[in-house]
Parts: C-alpha cells; structure tokens; sequence
C-alpha cells in the first residue's frame, strides 16, 4: 500500500513562508517514467484544487495562477521526498495541503489533473495565514 505523509504546515502571518514535505513509502517516484507528483489544496467550502504537479519524465511544471511565482514543487529522489516551498504568503493560501501520487496510466476512482491520474493522496496538512 502506498503511503503518503505530509508534514510542515502550521500558522504564519502574511507574507510569511513555509515548506511542506511529503514523504512516499512504496511508491518511488522515479521507478516509471509515467510517474507524477502533486500538491493539491481544499479550503472550507471549496473544490479541491491543484497548486502544483510535475512528471518524472519532465514533461512539464505545472504551477495554478494563483501562486505562480511564489511557489516552487522539488523533490529529492534519495529521500523519496517531495517538497512545497511556499514564500509570500496570503490569507488565500489557508487550506488543508495534500500530496498525491500517480501516473499517466488511466486509474480507476483516480483524481485526473493535467495528464496524471492521482490515485495515493495523503492525510493532508493544515495551512493558516493570518493578517
């Protein structure tokens, strides 16, 4: 079973930064060429959106308008671990954070972003950006 696990967010004023990881057990990121990875947020009352996802073949970046330029998605192939550098934060950016993991292989039940099925998500992690 695949296992996401978020961690980093927490309570900042605006203005403020944070970096979110997300640690991946059973699931190595580089192992298929159709592998993809992406930070998705849902704040109260709201879809679930994407902030950002990328490809393990490099196909693309992809960034939502909304944070485009102040937000960055790495990862670090030894540690299996993905990251969300957010800087210049807003009270917009409150939500919960959520990892996920998949590929572009079509995936029964998986949520489709771009060209990836994301069919691992993890628990998600709470922002909050006060005034």
């Amino acid at each position: 079973q695949v296992q996401l696990v978020e961690s980093g967010g927490g309570s900042v004023q605006a203005g403020g930064s944070l970096r979110l990881s997300c640690a991946a057990s059973r699931y190595t990121y580089t192992s298929d060429s159709t592998n993809c990875m992406g930070w998705f947020r849902q704040a109260p009352g709201k879809e679930r959106e994407a902030v950002a996802r990328f490809y393990s073949d490099g196909y693309s970046t992809y960034y939502a308008d909304s944070v485009k330029g102040r937000v960055t998605i790495s990862q670090d192939n030894a540690k299996n671990t993905v990251y969300l550098q957010m800087n210049s934060l807003n009270p917009d950016d409150t939500a919960m954070y959520y990892c996920a993991a998949g590929s572009r292989r079509w995936a029964g039940g998986a949520l489709k972003s771009g060209a990836c099925y994301f069919a691992y998500w993890g628990q998600g992690t709470q922002v909050i950006v006060s005034s």
